[in-house]
């Protein structure tokens, strides 16, 4: 479908969703939270798209809602329309982590507030040295457990940490992303394009099918108790044993070549 708030590209493989607000440091509206929803919806169908990167237009990677056309319009309204707001941003959430693609995001400048759950939400982030990370929500007078962020901060870097960004809603920097395990690998800002490009591909050309099961696996077994990730691990691999790309990894060795990836 057509996006008017949001931008989606499709090139070999490789969906690209920009936020195109650099004027705002594309701060999010009500329009285009309901296109990230519908566009989170979809993917599961996207057989054309078999990674998904998020970036940010501009300096920033994403500032959050838009203070005004959100912020300033909720202020006036109900407790219905408030809890309608909360839930389709949580649904943006909720749609990147079930995404059978991997999503990388693409992160430069600021990512605040929802830009930080947001870029949270992904599987792989990649931060240009200038990046910065702020989970601002009590310095505006709300819970800092927001779109999800209190479910899945901790479980990224720790439920102390966590505490401390969500209670004080500090900035940090690149480097520190980096040693609390909230970013992935950091480069240099004139390095960014080409080092997702890389891993795009990289993701792009491998066993789709293998890549979503061990997205799903990865979620799923959070909540799971040992053995019962054991048995589920057992049976999603026995899924995968009698797949095609397993199969064509046995013919590929034999033959000595690359391995030809369908995604069955």
């Amino acid at each position: 479908m057509p996006y008017q708030h949001i931008r989606l590209d499709i090139a070999d493989g490789v969906g690209t969703v920009t936020l195109p607000r650099p004027e705002k440091m594309n701060a999010l509206t009500y329009d285009s939270y309901r296109e990230l929803e519908t566009l989170t919806r979809e993917l599961p169908r996207m057989g054309d798209v078999r990674v998904v990167v998020l970036r940010g237009e501009g300096k920033a990677f994403c500032a959050g809602g838009d203070v005004n056309e959100i912020i300033g319009d909720l202020v006036a309204r109900d407790m219905k329309d408030h809890l309608d707001f909360a839930r389709m941003t949580g649904a943006v959430v909720a749609g990147l982590r079930e995404a059978p693609q991997p999503v990388i995001a693409r992160i430069h400048g600021l990512a605040a507030g929802a830009g930080a759950v947001i870029a949270l939400a992904t599987d792989l982030r990649v931060l240009a040295a200038s990046a910065k990370f702020a989970f601002l929500f009590t310095k505006v007078g709300l819970s800092g457990g927001d779109m999800g962020a209190g479910w899945l901060l901790p479980r990224v870097v720790g439920l102390g940490r966590a505490s401390e960004l969500l209670l004080l809603g500090d900035t940090i920097d690149a480097a520190e992303c980096l040693r609390i395990g909230l970013a992935n690998r950091i480069v240099a800002d004139d390095k960014i394009d080409a080092e997702v490009g890389a891993l795009a591909r990289r993701l792009a050309d491998g066993p789709a099918y293998a890549q979503a099961m061990t997205k799903k696996m990865v979620q799923r077994e959070l909540d799971m108790d040992f053995a019962s990730a054991i048995e589920a691990e057992a049976q999603s691999q026995a899924l995968l044993l009698m797949g095609k790309d397993h199969a064509e990894f046995h013919a590929a060795w034999k033959a000595k070549r690359p391995p030809k990836w369908g995604g069955r």
